[in-house]
C-alpha cells in the first residue's frame, strides 16, 4: 500500500485545547454508558418493587433502543446542519434530566417513556463525536482519540456494574438515578467554557452536506455499516449474556461474575487506548491510513474469533483467561473503526454517516440478545451460540479488509462552494 510522508515533529502532539476537548468527550461517553445501563442493574429492585412482570421489565430494557437506533439518522443530520457542540450540550441536557427522572416516577408507562426520551438524547452523541473528531483532529491524532472515546465507552459498564450494585443496594436505586442524573449536569459547565469553537464559515447548509443517499452510494459506507453490525453483534452478546454464561455455566459466584464481568470490559478499554495510541504513531512514521487502520480493525475482530474455545475449554480458570485475551483483541478492532468513518466522511458528512452506521450498528443489540436466547433455548448449551457469535465477527473482519475501500477522503460533489474535505484536516493542533 501506499506510504504517507513522515510528519515534522511539532505536529505530534496535541494542543492542550485539544486534550481539554478530548477529555470531556470521553467523560461524557462514560456517563452516557452508565446511564444507560443503570437499568439493568436495578432491574431485580425495580421488579420487585413495582410489581413488574417480566415481559414489562423485557420491554423497559429494550425501550432505549426503541428511539437510540432510529434517532442516530436525525442527529446525524443534525450535527451536519447546526454547531455540534451545542447539539451535543442538548442531547447531554436531556438524557442527564431522563436519568434523573427515572428515578422519581412510580409506574411503567412514566420508565417506559423516559427510557425512550433517553434514548433521543444518547443518540446525539455517536454522531457528534465523529464530527468534532474529523472537524478539529488531524488524521494522526484519531486513533487516540477514538481510543480513548471507546475506552470511556467500555469503562461505563464494568465500573457502573461493579459500583453500581453495591451503591444500590445500600442506598435504593431510586436516589441512585436522581443523583447521578444530576451530578451529571454539571459536565456542561467545563463543555461550555472548553468547547472547540467552530467558525462561522464550517457551517454546513442542507444543500451543501452530502445527502444519505449520496453517502449510501459509497461502497465503503456498506463496508463499514456492515462491519460495525458484526462488531456489535460480538459487543452485544458479552455485554448481555455474559454474566449470565458465567453464573449458569461456568459455576462462578454473582461476586466472582462482578469482578470477573468488570476486568472483561476493562481489558478493553487498556487495549484500545495502547492499540490507539500506537495505530497512530505507525501514520507519524509514514505509514499509509488505509494499510494502519484496516490492520487494526481486520486482525483484532479475526483474533476475537478466539471467544469459541471459551466455551469448550474445561478448565474454568484457562477459560476466563482467554476471555480476557479475547477481550484485548476486540480492543485492537475498536481503537480504528470509527477513524477509518471519520476518514471516509470528512467534516462535511461525519455526522450523518456516523449515524447511518451506529444506528444500523446498534440493531445488533436487538439481534444479538434475542438470537442466543433462542440458541441456548434450543440447543441447550451455549457453544453454539458462542459459534455464532465467532462466525458473525469473522465475517465483520472480512468486511472492513475487503469491502471498505482506501480509507482516505470521499470526494463528494460540491454544492455551493468547495468540500470541506479538501481543507486542511485539523485547525488546532
Amino acid at each position: 500500500m501506499a506510504t504517507a510522508l513522515a510528519l515534522p515533529a511539532r505536529h505530534f502532539k496535541l494542543s492542550g485545547a485539544l486534550w481539554r476537548v478530548l477529555s470531556l468527550l470521553v467523560v461524557s461517553v462514560f456517563i452516557n454508558y452508565i446511564d444507560r445501563g443503570s437499568l439493568s442493574i436495578a432491574a431485580p429492585l425495580l421488579k420487585d418493587e413495582l410489581g413488574l412482570s417480566p415481559a414489562e421489565l423485557g420491554l423497559l430494557l429494550s425501550a432505549f433502543f426503541w428511539t437510540y437506533a432510529p434517532f442516530q439518522i436525525v442527529s446525524g443530520w443534525l450535527v451536519d446542519r447546526f454547531e455540534v457542540t451545542w447539539v451535543l450540550a442538548g442531547g447531554f441536557f436531556l438524557w442527564s434530566v431522563a436519568t434523573a427522572a427515572t428515578g422519581l416516577v412510580h409506574g411503567f408507562t412514566m420508565l417506559f417513556v423516559l427510557r425512550l426520551i433517553l434514548g433521543i438524547g444518547e443518540s446525539v452523541a455517536y454522531p457528534s463525536y465523529s464530527k468534532i473528531l474529523a472537524r478539529d483532529f488531524a488524521e494522526h491524532h484519531r486513533g487516540l482519540a477514538n481510543a480513548l472515546i471507546d475506552a470511556g465507552c467500555r469503562s461505563g459498564p464494568g465500573l457502573g456494574t461493579l459500583f453500581g450494585g453495591v451503591l444500590m443496594a445500600r442506598f435504593g436505586w431510586r436516589p441512585f438515578f436522581v443523583v447521578l442524573g444530576l451530578m451529571s449536569l454539571f459536565w456542561l459547565l467545563p463543555w461550555s467554557r472548553w468547547k472547540p469553537e467552530g467558525r462561522t464559515s464550517d457551517l454546513t447548509t442542507s444543500n451543501e452536506a452530502p445527502s444519505v443517499m449520496e453517502i449510501l452510494r459509497e461502497r465503503s459506507a456498506w463496508g463499514t455499516i456492515a462491519g460495525l453490525f458484526c462488531a456489535n453483534y460480538f459487543w452485544y452478546f458479552l455485554l448481555t449474556w455474559l454474566p449470565f454464561y458465567l453464573v449458569r455455566e461456568r459455576h462462578f459466584s454473582m461476586e466472582s461474575m462482578a469482578t470477573l464481568g468488570a476486568i472483561a470490559y476493562l481489558t478493553i478499554a487498556v487495549s484500545t487506548s495502547f492499540c490507539g495510541c500506537a495505530a497512530d504513531r505507525w501514520i507519524r512514521s509514514g505509514a499509509s491510513p488505509t494499510c494502519v487502520r484496516k490492520t487494526f480493525a481486520g486482525s483484532g475482530l479475526a483474533f476475537s474469533t478466539l471467544i469459541l474455545p471459551v466455551a469448550v475449554i474445561a478448565d474454568p480458570t484457562i477459560s476466563v483467561l482467554l476471555l480476557f485475551f479475547v477481550c484485548a483483541c476486540y480492543g485492537i478492532f475498536s481503537c480504528s473503526h470509527w477513524a477509518i468513518t471519520q476518514t471516509l466522511a470528512g467534516p462535511l458528512a461525519a455526522g450523518k454517516w456516523t449515524g447511518i452506521q451506529n444506528g444500523v450498528g446498534n440493531l445488533a443489540g436487538v439481534v444479538a440478545p434475542a438470537l442466543t436466547g433462542l440458541v441456548v433455548q434450543r440447543t441447550g448449551q451455549f457453544f453454539w451460540a458462542f459459534v455464532v457469535s465467532g462466525a458473525v465477527v469473522l465475517t465483520g473482519s472480512m468486511i472492513f479488509v475487503f469491502l471498505v475501500g482506501a480509507v482516505e477522503p470521499v470526494k463528494w460533489r460540491a454544492r455551493g462552494h468547495p468540500s470541506a474535505n479538501s481543507r486542511t484536516e485539523s485547525r488546532i493542533s
